[in-house]
Order: structure tokens, then C-alpha cells, then sequence
């Protein structure tokens, strides 16, 4: 899974509450190889925590049905026993997840591509060794991705793999996918200021009593903050995670086109409808590289990206101080 650096957050909590007195609130619990952390507003501490809790069981379902870390999730089931051009059943949560998925795979030319997965455990198996793979295995991995060898049923809950051998990674989206659906959960029960954060991918309901969004505060000094409300954010880059071979720097998040570890991976930070479309965006962008990246982020509206480079950070669409982006 794509881990992402942190982002700070803070509600801003200088004007008044409604009428109502909302509460603020904050939970945190371990999921997806990460730690999610909501922070909403309610009128009383069981109708917060009744919400938080149902939050945490959703995540957590979806943790069972999306992880490929996890020998009995759906994605680890599904591509262990498959015939090329079998169709087979499959939940509504990664129905709903892989039509988001090979959308965004479409629109960025595969830059995203959840088939990746065998990509992913190889590189993964480098990592162990600190070795880059040779060649014959990436190749002989790379014949068995490619997002075109994927049919989503557009009408049913299946799925058709056509090669042999195919796996599916859904780290560059499932945590972002995750967020919405807690924040969407919890707006259900009645609690619409809500903040859900997945280890940087962010989905933020409505802004908290009195104020006009979430404050989010940039990465690495970049000037200023951000004040944001039903939006999500993500974030990307290799400060936590990577690998160095003779000198040379490789990213957790792997390029489909040559298999291996993103060389030298930006600092990205993405802002769109949603969380899911943030996090795809945060991974296609570090993938593209800087100059491509931004361009395609040009092309998409309603959507906003900061990437960093030699020359300092670089934006499209980007709010240029605080308070400006909703």
C-alpha cells in the first residue's frame, strides 16, 4: 500500500458554535496499515462515539475485503484461483471501488493500474534484499498487469481477468476510498462536520460549527495553509519509505511502465471532489513525474495539485494562500 506522509490538521476553533453546541471530538484507530483518525462535531458524547465506532467497523470491513497483504481479503481470494475469461462474483465495496479504479487507469494512460499487483510483491521481495529485481523477472511480472486485461461488469457485482497470473494492489486508492465511505457513513447518522484522515489521505465533510473549513497545513514549510471543506486531500512522496541502490533513490510506489520503484519521487499533494479521486491522483502524479503530472492536472477540472521539484514546489490549480479553496 501506498504510504503517505503525514499532513497536519486542525480545525479552526476561533468563532462560535451553533445553536446546537456541537462538540468536538477525536478517535484513532490502526487500519490498513495505517492509523485512521476522525475528528468530528456532535451534540453528545454517544451519538460521537456510537459514529466513530461505526466508522471503525466500516474501515475495517473494507480492510477484509481490499488489503493484498492479507491472505483471506477478497482481492487475495479473487486472483488465486481465476480462469482467464471466468466470471466471478464479487462485493459491492470493490465493485463500486474497481469501476472508480479503471476510470481514473483510462483517464491517466496507466499511470494508475491496479492489476499491478504482481509488480507490487516483487518489488517487495527487492525491498527485503535491498537488490533491484533483474530483468527476466520484472518482464515476466510485467506480462501479467496491465489494467486493459480487467473487464469491470458495468451492469453486475463481477469480474473477468484475461490473463493467468493477474493480482490486484488497491494501495493507491483503497485508503482514500475508505474515508469517504466513513464520512458519507457518518454524515448518514447525522454527524455532517466530520474529518477523516488515512495516513494523509484526507476526506473532510462539512466544516466545523462556526468556521468556514478544516485548516490544513502544507508539507515541508511550504507558505501558508489551506482552509477546505467537502473536499479531499492526499498526499505522496518517499520520506518514509524507500530504497536506495548505488546512489540511487527508489520510491514505495511502483511506475507500471518500468516496473520498478519510482526514481527520485516528488513531494505531491492533490485536492478534488474525494478522498478516492485525491489518493488516485496523488499516486498517478508521482508516476507521471512533475512536468506531466502537472499538465494532466491542467486538463481534469475540479481538481488541484502541488508537487515539488529542484526548484521548489510547483502548483496547478492550487489555492496560493489560506483560506481560498472549498
Amino acid at each position: 500500500m501506498r504510504l503517505s506522509f503525514p499532513i497536519v490538521l486542525a480545525a479552526l476553533t476561533s468563532g462560535q458554535l451553533s445553536a446546537q453546541a456541537l462538540e468536538r471530538f477525536e478517535f484513532s484507530e490502526p487500519h490498513m496499515g495505517t492509523t485512521f483518525r476522525i475528528v468530528l462535531y456532535a451534540a453528545d458524547p454517544v451519538l460521537a462515539g456510537d459514529g466513530a465506532a461505526a466508522a471503525f467497523t466500516l474501515i475495517s470491513r473494507l480492510d477484509s475485503l481490499f488489503s493484498d497483504y492479507r491472505t483471506d481479503s477478497e482481492v487475495s481470494l479473487l486472483t488465486s484461483q481465476p480462469n482467464p475469461g471466468e466470471l466471478i462474483p464479487i462485493s459491492t465495496e470493490l465493485w463500486s471501488l474497481l469501476r472508480v479504479a479503471q476510470d481514473w487507469s483510462r483517464k491517466t494512460d496507466g499511470a494508475f493500474d491496479v492489476t499491478i499487483g504482481p509488480l507490487s510483491k516483487l518489488w517487495r521481495w527487492s525491498v527485503r534484499r535491498a537488490e533491484l529485481p533483474d530483468g527476466a523477472r520484472v518482464a515476466a511480472a510485467r506480462d501479467r498487469v496491465g489494467y486493459q486485461f480487467l473487464c469491470v461488469d458495468p451492469n453486475v457485482a463481477a469480474v473477468r481477468f484475461l490473463r493467468e497470473g493477474m493480482a490486484l494492489d488497491l494501495g493507491g486508492i483503497a485508503k482514500g476510498f475508505a474515508a469517504d465511505a466513513a464520512v458519507a457513513d457518518l454524515a448518514g447518522r447525522g454527524i455532517f462536520s466530520a474529518m477523516v484522515d488515512a495516513g494523509g489521505d484526507i476526506a473532510l465533510g462539512e466544516a466545523p460549527p462556526g468556521e468556514t473549513g478544516w485548516r490544513i497545513a502544507l508539507p515541508q514549510s511550504q507558505a501558508g495553509t489551506l482552509v477546505l471543506a467537502n473536499v479531499g486531500v492526499a498526499t505522496s512522496g518517499d520520506t518514509y519509505q524507500w530504497m536506495e541502490v548505488d546512489g540511487v533513490r527508489y520510491s514505495h510506489i511502483i511506475d507500471p511502465g518500468t516496473g520498478l520503484g519510482v526514481r527520485e519521487a516528488p513531494i505531491v499533494v492533490t485536492i478534488a471532489a474525494d478522498a478516492t479521486s485525491a489518493d488516485v491522483l496523488a499516486s498517478s502524479l508521482t508516476v507521471m513525474g512533475r512536468r506531466e503530472g502537472l499538465a494532466f492536472i491542467r486538463a481534469i477540472p475540479g481538481v488541484a495539485a502541488l508537487v515539488s521539484g529542484l526548484g521548489g514546489f510547483e502548483t496547478e490549480n492550487f489555492p496560493q494562500r489560506p483560506g481560498g479553496y472549498r
